[in-house]
């Protein structure tokens, strides 16, 4: 099958290169030139651990083709991916403006044949209904297609993973073609099908992410209660998280969520119940804990440190994964700034973005034990797996306070107290 992926992001560029891998020939359009040379000389662009290797084996096989033109992709294609981002507004709706653009210059490249344009893009409840509305006011006399809603799934930092082994995959059309279609493209990939009408997938989408946002922010209400009654929120969890109904997977108490979905689709969702004069307390609400679980942790930074002087072990919202995109660390640092704050931090992957972002208001290290040198105090915010099994001798010998500020709770408080570190983490 031919295909087409419209935008080259996390969802994008890992979602074209699957689909590659399983024969299909797979078109990539991009809208900057330096970006899309790039990625036709092997380089993903973002990091995701194995995606470089995914996408030079396809471009070595010629199924992956990137291009600026959609004259070139679009007419060849039986179905059409929109996988174009959709950033929160300053009232925190989502802005439509590249899908709704996108879908307009799709419509005006469309063949005589047969097309389904499918959405990937997070998009609010009758978005598709939009696109479809658009498509025909703008497409070719002879051109027939469908539109229908595919969201996706994918976890940065395990993008490759979760797409090639999907828990389910989410089938949204009011049409039995692309349903089928879809059906056939998906058809090597594990995972249950489920079958909806366009609505129901758009709210499928933001409704997933919002309960894994819900039960993040009951951790870290929870994580609250704990630190004020000498509770372990650990400890907890564990406990709670052992009825089969619960889980403990997303109770995660710690910084906030962070990253390009959680945050904007609660909020997004929010926007979208308001407009239909529903009551979104409950999502106004976990956006609240969020932002104090990152207030808190501040001031608990400002609190424990003896100087001004400190390490950060941690950029990115989470390993595995370059993103910087609502970072709980991007809005402590300001904030430690504010105060007057000296930092050197150290990432695997995340420093080259966060300059973008801070320019040289930090210093960078090059390794984990360079970042803590003289440091009155080391902050983690991201529980990189080289973080758990460093040297803690070590760091504390290179520190000038042995001070730990942890809002990932990688270490045991017990054997923290035995080195005679003074370690203080999230609920415990």
């Amino acid at each position: 099958m031919t295909i087409t992926f419209i935008g080259h992001g996390y969802v994008g560029i890992v979602t074209a290169c699957v689909f590659a891998d399983l024969g299909n020939i797979v078109y990539v359009i991009g809208r900057t030139p330096e970006k899309i040379a790039r990625l036709k000389n092997g380089d993903p662009i973002i990091f995701e651990p194995g995606l470089g290797e995914l996408l030079k084996k396809n471009l070595e096989a010629k199924r992956i083709i990137f291009t600026l033109d959609y004259q070139e992709a679009i007419p060849a294609s039986e179905i059409v991916f929109l996988a174009v981002g959709t950033p929160p507004k300053a009232n925190g709706e989502a802005n439509l403006s590249s899908v709704l653009a996108t879908a307009e210059t799709v419509a005006k490249n469309l063949g005589a044949h047969y097309t389904v344009v499918s959405c990937k893009s997070t998009v609010p409840v009758g978005t598709n209904t939009k696109i479809k509305e658009i498509i025909e006011k703008h497409k070719p006399t002879a051109a027939t297609f469908d539109v229908a809603s595919c969201p996706e799934f994918l976890r940065e930092g395990t993008g490759i993973n979760d797409t090639f082994f999907p828990d389910r995959i989410i089938i949204g059309s009011a049409s039995e073609a692309a349903t089928q279609l879809l059906l056939k493209l998906h058809e090597p990939l594990p995972g249950e099908r489920v079958l909806v009408g366009l609505e129901s997938a758009e709210v499928i989408k933001y409704a997933s992410n919002s309960i894994l946002s819900v039960k993040i922010s009951f951790a870290n209400l929870v994580a609250f209660l704990c630190e004020k009654t000498g509770a372990n929120v650990e400890e907890v969890l564990d406990g709670v998280g052992l009825d089969k109904r619960i889980g403990r997977d997303f109770l995660s108490p710690g910084i906030g969520y962070g990253g390009s979905c959680f945050p904007k689709d609660v909020l997004a969702l929010t926007k979208t119940g308001e407009s239909l004069k529903v009551d979104m307390s409950l999502l106004i609400a976990v956006d609240q804990i969020n932002q104090q679980a990152r207030d808190n942790f501040t001031d608990k930074i400002i609190a424990h440190t003896p100087s001004k002087k400190i390490a950060i072990w941690g950029l990115a919202f989470k390993p595995n994964t370059d993103d910087i995109r609502f970072a709980p660390s991007l809005y402590i640092i300001k904030k430690l700034l504010d105060q007057g704050f000296t930092i050197t931090a150290f990432d695997p992957e995340a420093m080259t973005n966060t300059k973008k972002e801070l320019s040289d208001k930090i210093a960078y290290a090059d390794s984990a034990l360079e970042a803590v040198k003289g440091a009155d105090a080391l902050v983690i915010f991201t529980e990189w797996n080289e973080f758990k099994q460093i040297d803690l001798e070590a760091v504390k010998r290179l520190m000038k306070s042995p001070v730990i500020i942890d809002g990932r709770n990688l270490y045991p408080p017990k054997a923290m107290q035995k080195m005679g570190i003074k370690y203080y983490s999230v609920g415990r």
